[in-house]
């Protein structure tokens, strides 16, 4: 149906929407209970019914978006020629109630390395209502025998088989994604974050690494022409503060809670840079 596949795009675009619903009809109605519409800032899929009913509940539903309102809304029209109406006159002599539904904007997630701590956080993640990358440049790392353990996922999954240059996987994600940067390459990763830099619209870029690692990455994104402002909005290391422990899994655990707090705050995602250890 048109009207499924634009809330799948729109969601991996990260493209705030409204959901547009005939939930009742009484006597005649150019469309039955059920039929549906979406409406974006500048698109339009499907038809509830078109005319006046049609008109109206686009420009309702693009005020909504203006807003930013999450809670739903009920439209009812009285489709006949003694009715006001605001664009166009309907005389199908019934009566419609609409259900505007704004669409939420799940936050989107990058792994840039599906090693050991990769694949043990994309595991997490995927429990989370979000949209979830996975970019590796090795083959054998994203074969489907080992991603068996994201098929229950509640997250839409998206999987970057990459041999050469992974940094351009980079220029195909949404604004506001939150980028981690923990590939088995040194090399790579520095690529990955001079990527990250000039795509300008990523939410935050994280990287794994040790202080050591992040001087000379500090050092090398300068010389590429970064500013010390941008390069100050990578986050090293990444995960919460105090939670000790390097094993894969733990510090997978400690990265995914440092995430949702950063979703939490979506609104406002100024990313906080801290020196990495040693």
């Amino acid at each position: 149906m048109e009207w499924i596949r634009a809330v799948q795009t729109l969601r991996e675009r990260r493209e705030p929407a409204v959901l547009v619903t005939v939930i009742s009809v009484r006597g005649h109605s150019p469309r039955d209970a059920g039929a549906k519409m979406v409406v974006s800032a500048d698109g339009v899929w499907a038809t509830v019914g078109g005319g006046n009913l049609e008109m109206v509940a686009i420009d309702q539903a693009r005020a909504l978006l203006v807003t930013g309102t999450t809670e739903p809304e009920v439209l009812e029209f009285a489709l006949s020629d003694k009715a006001p109406y605001q664009r166009a006159v309907q005389c199908c002599g019934g009566e419609v109630k609409l259900l505007l539904e704004p669409l939420p904007v799940v936050p989107a997630v990058a792994i840039f390395g599906l090693g050991h701590v990769g694949l043990e956080l994309a595991r997490i993640l995927a429990r989370h209502d979000l949209e979830l990358h996975l970019v590796d440049s090795r083959p054998g790392q994203l074969v489907p025998a080992r991603l068996s353990v994201l098929d229950d996922a509640v997250a839409g999954v998206h999987v970057h088989h990459v041999p050469v240059l992974p940094e351009l996987v980079i220029g195909e994600l949404p604004p506001g994604t939150h980028a981690l940067v923990m590939t088995h390459d040194h090399a790579e990763d520095a690529a990955l974050c001079d990527a990250a830099l000039r795509h300008g619209q990523l939410a935050t870029i994280g990287l794994i690494g040790s202080r050591a690692k992040w001087a000379r990455f500090r050092h090398k994104l300068a010389e590429d022409g970064n500013s010390p402002e941008a390069i100050a909005t990578i986050t090293t290391p990444i995960g919460l503060a105090g939670l000790p422990g390097k094993e894969p899994a733990v510090i997978a655990v400690s990265v995914a809670a440092w995430l949702l707090q950063l979703f939490v705050a979506e609104r406002n995602p100024a990313p906080v840079h801290r020196e990495a250890e040693a």
